[in-house]
């Protein structure tokens, strides 16, 4: 068996089932081994969007995405989606093929450095130099990658280690124990918890990794605190909720900030700074804070809690609600929560077109099911998905919000499909966002993931004019010029739309989720709404 094959073994043995790449001719002999394997290779026509495939498998299924490239050209591609992945806090193994350890010493073609290249955008990588070291190696890669915080790790491959002859077997996985938080923590939590007048509970990403949605809503009706989620928090608590204020995160004050200014309490549960940093909701640092969370609490001056309840995130909740005891009803809450919904359905029988991307968003909420999944792509649509896109359940709106990388949402989309054939998947993408990964459409349909891509189109990159507008009164070099979109889908053996008026959305998106292949909705908006936003929060 070649060193190759044994490492296929072991991505094996690891439960994986898919690797997303390209092959090249440093990364031959893995190919060749996966064609006789149980792990089915898709070949992507980017490793950017390879990489992305992977983002999204793992932040979805928290168990880590593959992704393959060869040397050079390849492996930088990758880089993107890696780095994505790693501040996402998604598992993911990037294995890079390289020149034989007989060329590193020497300027040959297409070599790079990759393990100092990928050092910084990865939890650990190792260059497979001995070729019995590959099962430590591969089980090491794994253990890393879904350990808290979850993130990339990098396996380089040499061309000639990958052909030698090698004995050995994967290595067994380890049960890994819960952790369980100190009860002197938990009991000064508790008693913080019962004496504050106004607590509001922040909820993030790692909360929905360690599925502590049925703790959080018990604590929330228990207690009778209100609960904000970051962008990447959507759906731990339903939005119906009483207690549920939606999602913080926008880089403006919103109706939800006012919550922040009146409260005595945060408790932060799985609540990462990366997601939204504490400086815009504590920037004095005067909050007193109940830190949540499977890890310590990262070193921040507007972030220095007061208590760390530090172990598994449910049975600390739990074990909190035991102690707690709380009676009275956040009022106050409940008045910002009516002004929000309000805002909300402000739009909801708007007839403009272009349309307004409140109305576009009311109408996908009003469409997709509560076990649907949208993933949302990077621009100034994704400011509108995260605060007017809600959500029932965890993993029914995945936000790049850490590294936030445009062109992630169509890949995404491919990868979501895979996990969750049976439900319908949107990819909501602003144009620009579009045109950085619109080839993987093909990849779509050659391997039968039929899902739906709705394009906000405003022929410019429009979040960063909502930002020189806000910043100078004015915008510079952010236009261009785009395909006929509806044209370019049929010419790739899509379904493609057009929008032509607002009341066409609805029945649009129902014929597109009733093709057998991948649809594309081309819909203008009109993002004069960015500003009028600004102005309309100032109000308040």
């Amino acid at each position: 068996m070649s060193t190759a094959e044994l490492l296929v073994k072991c991505l094996e043995f690891e439960g994986v089932q898919y690797i997303f790449g390209i092959p090249g001719e440093e990364n031959l002999d893995v190919i060749h081994a996966l064609h006789n394997s149980s792990i089915k290779f898709i070949t992507t026509r980017h490793e950017q969007g390879a990489a992305f495939m992977a983002d999204v498998y793992g932040r979805l299924t928290g168990r880590p995405g593959v992704c393959l490239s060869t040397l050079g050209p390849g492996a930088t591609n990758l880089m993107t989606g890696v780095a994505d992945a790693n501040l996402d806090g998604a598992p993911l193994i990037a294995i890079t093929g390289q020149v034989g350890t007989d060329r590193m010493h020497i300027i040959s073609h297409q070599y790079l450095d990759l393990v100092s290249m990928f050092r910084p955008v990865t939890k650990w990588n190792k260059q497979i130099v001995r070729p019995d070291t590959t099962p430590e190696i591969v089980r090491k890669a794994f253990q890393e990658a879904v350990s808290e915080k979850p993130g990339a790790v990098h396996i380089d491959l040499p061309e000639n280690i990958a052909a030698m002859p090698v004995v050995g077997k994967p290595l067994e996985k380890p049960t890994l124990e819960k952790s369980f938080a100190n009860y002197s923590s938990i009991e000064r939590a508790s008693v913080a918890i019962s004496r504050a007048k106004n607590p509001i509970i922040l909820v993030g990403n790692a909360a929905i990794r360690a599925n502590a949605s049925s703790s959080i809503n018990e604590m929330s009706n228990r207690l009778k605190i209100p609960v904000a989620n970051t962008f990447m928090g959507k759906g731990i608590v339903p939005f119906t909720s009483k207690y549920s204020l939606w999602s913080i995160g926008l880089f403006q004050k919103d109706y939800i900030n006012k919550i922040f200014e009146k409260t005595d309490l945060v408790i932060a549960v799985g609540y990462d700074l990366i997601e939204y940093s504490p400086r815009k909701w504590n920037p004095n640092g005067e909050i007193k804070v109940i830190h949540v969370g499977v890890e310590k609490a990262e070193i921040n001056k507007n972030y220095q809690p007061m208590v760390e309840v530090v172990g598994n995130i449910s049975d600390s909740i739990y074990e909190i609600l035991r102690r707690s005891d709380r009676q009275s009803e956040p009022h106050y809450a409940f008045e910002l929560r009516e002004n929000m919904k309000k805002d909300y359905e402000l739009f909801a029988n708007d007839e403009s077109f272009p349309m307004k991307p409140q109305k576009i968003l009311y109408d996908v909420r009003k469409f997709m099911g509560e076990d649907d999944v949208v993933i949302s792509d990077v621009g100034a649509h994704k400011i509108w998905v995260a605060r007017n896109y809600h959500c029932y359940k965890p993993n029914t709106c995945i936000i790049s919000n850490g590294f936030a990388s445009m062109g992630i949402s169509i890949p995404g989309a491919v990868a979501a499909k895979l996990v969750h054939p049976n439900r319908k998947v949107l990819a909501v993408t602003g144009d620009g966002g579009f045109m950085m990964n619109s080839q993987e459409l093909e990849t779509a349909l050659r391997i039968g993931t039929p899902f739906v891509t709705l394009i906000f189109n405003d022929s410019n990159y429009g979040l960063i004019k909502w930002k020189q507008e806000e910043k100078f009164g004015n915008s510079e070099f952010i236009n261009f010029n785009n395909p006929d979109f509806e044209a370019l889908a049929e010419s790739m053996g899509l379904k493609g739309y057009t929008i032509h008026k607002s009341d066409e959305l609805i029945p649009t998106l129902e014929d597109a989720f009733k093709q057998k292949i991948p649809a594309v909705i081309d819909c203008r908006v009109d993002y004069s709404e960015n500003l009028k936003l600004k102005y309309r929060i100032k109000d308040l």
